[in-house]
């Protein structure tokens, strides 16, 4: 049987790897580097992003305005994110335009200019960016529980970074955060799609094979969520609070976090968890009411949002309470683990019929984690979970205290509700 992917390296240590739709006329490609929030220094917090926005800004070959002609020109949609991970600059295509669209990617990646009046012009869009965040309760919430859980690290700080340190940047700044952390060691290129493996390798080994350099791929430092922490913003601006729990949990790749994502559906993952059913739709307290995992390579967190009116504050936070406590008491039934177990499997299938979402997963994967399972892998750790497995992680997770943030109207004078 054929392999699931393509995967090799170059001889200067970039990996590469794609999985082959050839009944697709399309392609995503994503050249993904391990420079994120996490590996900045204090007085770096927000370069990784402003480096990514950089790229976009003009090589020595093409301006700014060049790369967005040349890729509109053939419909290709170009674009880039930074995480705390890794900053990724992606594309989706026509397969015919690979050459191409490589060629743009890695120009813009490998040879971005960073022009002074340019880098002066985009600073003044991130800051926009920034600005924006600001003001946004969403953003503030989540970036409240992150300084909450984890202090002032880089687990802590914000993406995007501050104003103060966004004007401070120069040139100079830019291009030593680039060299300790733009190398082919740390970069992957990922691709999904109809290509051809031969002439793939062929292009991918002639526009990065001359890469060189003897910087190591670099891990970010594991970080310890702090417990019972609340932090607060007022926002008089707005008529709901936005509320975010933060519980301990467990890093990218632990083997934990597949029970703990069964767990999570169950909780307050879906329309049907307890928390969705008892909150919204039995008492009616609030409209939206949810709990994801997060996790990263130096960090990992259960996390709960709720926006609510001040009102009904006390009264949902004494519900999410209720049935942390009545997971703990009850666990699930086997019932309820087969069905979630076959939600987690159909996702997974799912996303398998999305080459951009397998793209991301399998560049963040090898990223990261340094390696990518097959869908017969995934399929049969998804099956392999059991009530015992979800009981324990339900106790690691849930009986730890959570820290709590609130953004709205007197949110300062809430800091009690964790009690």
């Amino acid at each position: 049987m054929a392999a699931e992917f393509d995967l090799w390296t170059l001889s200067n240590g970039l990996r590469v790897i794609g999985r082959r739709m050839p009944h697709l006329r399309s392609l995503s490609v994503g050249i993904s580097v391990h420079a994120g929030s996490l590996m900045e220094l204090p007085e770096e917090n927000g370069i990784s992003h402003f480096l990514e926005h950089m790229a976009f800004k003009g090589t020595a070959r093409r301006s700014a305005r060049q790369i967005a002609v040349e890729m509109d020109a053939i419909g290709a949609q170009i674009n880039a994110y930074t995480t705390t991970d890794c900053t990724c600059f992606y594309a989706k295509l026509i397969d015919e335009d690979l050459p191409q669209v490589m060629d743009v990617l890695s120009d813009i990646f490998l040879h971005a200019a960073y022009d002074p009046v340019e880098l002066d012009k985009e600073r003044g869009v991130v800051l926009e960016e920034i600005a924006a965040s600001l003001e946004s309760p969403d953003d503030i919430v989540s970036d409240l529980l992150n300084r909450a859980q984890y202090g002032d690290t880089p687990a802590g700080r914000p993406v995007l970074g501050t104003p103060e340190l966004v004007s401070s940047f120069r040139r100079e700044d830019l291009l030593a955060y680039r060299a300790k952390h733009y190398t082919p060691a740390s970069t992957v290129v990922s691709l999904c799609g109809n290509y051809d493996p031969e002439a793939l390798r062929e292009l991918i080994e002639t526009t990065f094979g001359g890469w060189a350099s003897e910087t190591p791929f670099r891990s970010a430092q594991e970080e310890t969520s702090r417990q019972g922490i609340v932090l607060t913003q007022d926002k008089e601006d707005v008529e709901q609070l936005k509320l975010c729990l933060g519980f301990p949990a467990f890093k990218s790749g632990d083997d934990r976090n597949l029970p703990l994502s069964v767990m999570n559906n169950v909780f307050g993952g879906s329309m049907s968890s307890r928390l969705f059913q008892r909150v919204r739709e039995e008492l009616g307290l609030v409209y939206a009411i949810s709990s994801s995992p997060y996790n990263d390579e130096a960090r990992g967190s259960l996390d709960l949002y709720a926006a609510v009116s001040p009102r009904n504050a006390g009264r949902v936070m004494e519900e999410i309470d209720r049935e942390r406590r009545r997971l703990l008491a009850e666990h699930l039934t086997e019932n309820e683990l087969r069905e979630v177990k076959n939600r987690i499997r159909v996702s997974t299938l799912f996303g398998l019929e999305n080459p951009s979402s397998q793209m991301h997963f399998m560049g963040d994967s090898l990223l990261v984690l340094g390696r990518v399972r097959t869908t017969d892998e995934r399929l049969a750790r998804i099956e392999a979970v059991t009530l015992a497995d979800v009981e324990e992680v339900a106790h690691q997770v849930l009986e730890c205290k959570p820290c709590l943030s609130i953004v709205g109207p007197s949110a300062s004078e809430l800091g009690g509700l964790l009690a």
